[in-house]
């Protein structure tokens, strides 16, 4: 079955970086798009950053740009998202589906959790 699990996350000061990585199987990894999301406590998931099945493209959220990077290993089912600069605001659940503008797929990960805080 379809499945993903996502890692990397953790307790960050503001200006710090993390990376995150995701764990897919169950499917044709390399002819899926991929993409990150996150949840904020009390909030709604939102889309953070996509990424075409061969990396062509990649789109991220206007709060992300230029401090977040999607990238994809699909030899390994593994996609990747380096958070640069984080704000207490990134601080999140952060997880991993298929699909560019919206989920491929119903269940979800258990998700990293991401704190950014002094």
């Amino acid at each position: 079955q379809v499945q993903f699990v996502e890692s990397g996350g953790g307790l960050v000061q503001p200006g710090g970086s993390l990376r995150l990585s995701c764990a897919a199987s169950g499917f044709a990894f390399n002819l899926f798009n991929m993409a990150w999301y996150r949840q904020p406590p009390g909030q709604q998931r939102e889309l953070v950053a996509s990424i075409s099945h061969s990396s062509d493209n990649t789109k991220y959220a206007d709060s992300v740009k230029g401090r977040f990077a999607i990238a994809r290993d699909n030899a390994e089912n593994t996609v990747y998202l380096q958070m640069n600069s984080l704000k207490p605001e990134d601080t999140a659940v952060y997880y991993c589906n298929a699909g560019y503008w919206s989920p491929q797929y119903s269940n979800w990960g258990q998700g990293t959790q991401v704190t950014v805080s002094s």
